[in-house]
């Protein structure tokens, strides 16, 4: 009997060991990171003394002329001390300052004399202005004994108002940037209020960094990121410093706590020392106790993701509103969607569900909770690239609405890369229905009114848009199908904004081969006729069926030169899909020397998209005519003959014989 007494207790100070660990977890769950120390070495304004003996003086504060903001000027006085004393005067008096606080926005001091005469100290509630008028950027004192509270004078700040830091805080000295911009300015009232309409308003505001930064908050680039990983007993496992936070995370193949010294153990050491510390305890206690383990892991990795998610959405939605800071700022609020919806839409990204990739995400078909079918694109790599690249076809396709250009339903900003929702595509690309395998394609009739919708989507883009974009990636596989085969254009990824009052801008070279503008790739000079020239390639592709890509010819030119050549020699039906040689008519010259206008090697030789447009509608509505059920076969064949152009001294029909 006593020896079971002696186990059950046994078992039962485990458990309660066990439990205290789990409690102390748990804590470790509702508890937030302590703030990252303060205090950087960036306090000042360059060529300025931050420091008056042992005392720091910190922006806004300032010795020298040109070193404060007006009211904040100090004196370091070397005169009758042993040390340097910093002093500020004050009711006919002066001060010895001993600590300047931007933390808490505070100054200690003591009477010069150190005469302790309470009328030489400003009474509690009384407030001192150094400078002459409020409504000036000048340092408001509030006294609390031998500590004073202060601020900048300011009255642009609404009651409780807090903004972000940088040119969205007040104004001082006409700067444009005179906070940093990980900071907040939050409006302070000193006792003396400020009334307008009866209410209170503010008298001034104080800065602060933000959580995760340190510095001084009154200077550009100020709070600077505070590296928590470099900081004792913060983490004991792997940890990898974010802006603003910290990740810490236990070696692979070890669980538990990383926040406490030896707080990572195998899997099994845990479970060894469950049963150790149970001794004689019951099987039933130890599930419990390693199913309840298990359990808050799982509660701090869902703390932790939850963190990582706010960090993400923050950080993309500050670039998406960047973006959008001249065009409509709204657009970043109603098109935001939850991780959790798209994951549910996509049974958590499955395999299954991808409809393809390109170079520039995997594709993956969903479900919303509205029943509406949706395409949704992730990013393959983590990079930086791709997430401005993510952010950039936010910007401008939040923007567009035209019957021809995918449309834009909303994206997650909740992931490092953001994901973007679309419109469901159900028939595939133009690539994949002109290259089967099959010998017959799209009908010639299709093609050339695919033709025309795509030219009407780049002309809008360069010509109807309130800023011109240029695509800067046209080619068969960005355009999507309908169920009619009506164009889509997509992957707007590597799209760029042009300024009206310029002709183009220097980027970094980026498009596909064989689709590529070669003055673009040979100067890094963008401009809206590199996407004129891919387009003359997609015109060439749809008469030849042929990859732009991976095209060589016997002679090992590309696709567009072999094409330019044969169409200049007269000929052309050597290198025409036989399939468009026996449907089409004159026109299908009338489209080869279009393309070959768009693809001249000097862009300032090739027409505009708005130009294509015009020609290419004219040739569609013809061929439209002379298609209709009105026309007789005779009349038909006349203007097939009347129009079948000459090419190089040959016409088309004897092209063909050839």
């Amino acid at each position: 009997m006593r020896r079971r007494y002696h186990q059950c207790r046994s078992g039962i100070v485990a458990v309660r060991s066990l439990l205290a660990a789990a409690a102390a977890l748990l804590l470790l769950v509702v508890a937030d990171a302590a703030d990252g120390a303060h205090g950087g070495q960036l306090i000042g304004l360059p060529n300025c003394t931050t420091t008056c003996g042992r005392v720091s003086v910190p922006y806004p504060f300032g010795i020298e002329p040109g070193c404060q903001l007006p009211g904040f000027n100090l004196t370091c006085c070397n005169t009758g001390y042993s040390k340097p004393r910093l002093l500020f005067w004050l009711a006919g008096d002066h001060y010895v300052i001993t600590n300047i606080s931007l933390d808490q926005s505070t100054m200690r001091f003591w009477p010069r004399h150190e005469i302790k005469v309470p009328s030489l100290v400003p009474e509690p509630e009384e407030k001192a202005v150094l400078n002459e008028t409020t409504d000036r950027p000048g340092c408001h004192l509030f006294s609390k004994q031998l500590v004073m509270d202060w601020e900048v004078g300011s009255r642009t700040l609404r009651p409780y108002e807090a903004r972000p830091g940088d040119a969205t805080c007040p104004r001082d000295l006409n700067s444009t940037a005179c906070h940093s911009s990980h900071s907040t300015c939050r409006a302070t009232t000193g006792p003396y209020k400020f009334k307008r309409n009866g209410l209170n308003h503010p008298t001034g505001y104080v800065c602060k960094c933000d959580k995760g930064y340190q510095g001084n908050p009154y200077l550009a680039q100020g709070c600077q990121d505070v590296n928590e990983c470099e900081l004792s007993n913060i983490c004991f496992g792997n940890c990898t410093n974010l802006p603003g936070t910290f990740l810490c995370q236990c070696p692979e193949g070890t669980v538990g706590d990383p926040s406490t010294r030896n707080g990572c153990v195998p899997p099994h050491d845990l479970d060894t020392g469950l049963i150790i510390g149970l001794g004689a305890g019951s099987g039933e206690i130890i599930l419990v106790l390693v199913i309840g383990s298990r359990f808050i892991v799982r509660i701090i990795q869902r703390r932790r993701d939850k963190r990582m998610r706010l960090w993400f959405f923050k950080r993309n939605r500050g670039q998406l509103l960047q973006q959008l800071v001249c065009q409509r700022a709204d657009i970043a609020e109603r098109m935001i969607l939850p991780l959790e919806e798209l994951e549910k839409a996509t049974n958590n990204f499955d395999k299954a569900r991808e409809l393809g990739g390109g170079g520039h995400g995997t594709v993956y078909k969903g479900i919303l909770s509205s029943l509406h079918v949706v395409a949704i694109k992730k990013s393959k790599v983590v990079i930086q690239r791709e997430i401005n690249e993510f952010i950039n076809e936010v910007a401008i396709l939040s923007q567009i609405n035209h019957r021809n250009i995918v449309k834009l339903l909303g994206c997650c900003l909740e992931t490092e890369v953001p994901l973007l929702v679309y419109e469901f595509i159900s028939n595939g690309t133009l690539h994949n229905h002109l290259h089967v395998e099959a010998s017959v394609s799209l009908s010639w009739k299709d093609r050339l009114r695919i033709a025309v919708e795509i030219a009407k989507a780049l002309s809008y883009l360069h010509s109807l848009t309130s800023t011109p974009i240029i695509h800067r990636d046209v080619k068969t596989p960005n355009i999507l199908l309908d169920d009619n085969l009506t164009v889509k254009l997509s992957d707007f990824g590597a799209s760029r904004y042009v300024p009206i009052d310029h002709t183009g801008l220097d980027t970094t070279v980026q498009g596909t081969f064989g689709y590529l503008d070669p003055m673009y790739h040979s100067t890094g000079h963008l401009t809206e006729k590199s996407d004129v020239y891919s387009f003359g390639v997609i015109l060439v592709e749809l008469l030849t069926r042929k990859k732009p890509v991976s095209y060589r010819s016997p002679q090992g030119h590309s696709l567009v030169y072999h094409f330019v050549t044969l169409l200049s020699e007269g000929n052309l039906s050597r290198i025409l899909d036989p399939q468009v040689s026996k449907e089409g008519g004159g026109e299908v010259v009338d489209i080869a020397l279009l393309a070959k206008m768009c693809v001249k090697f000097v862009s300032k030789d090739r027409p505009t998209m708005r130009q294509v447009e015009i020609m290419l509608e004219s040739i569609h509505a013809a061929k439209e005519y002379a298609s209709s059920d009105d026309m007789t076969d005779e009349s038909e064949e006349s203007y097939v003959g009347a129009n079948d152009l000459s090419v190089g001294g040959k016409s088309v029909g004897a092209a063909r014989q050839d």
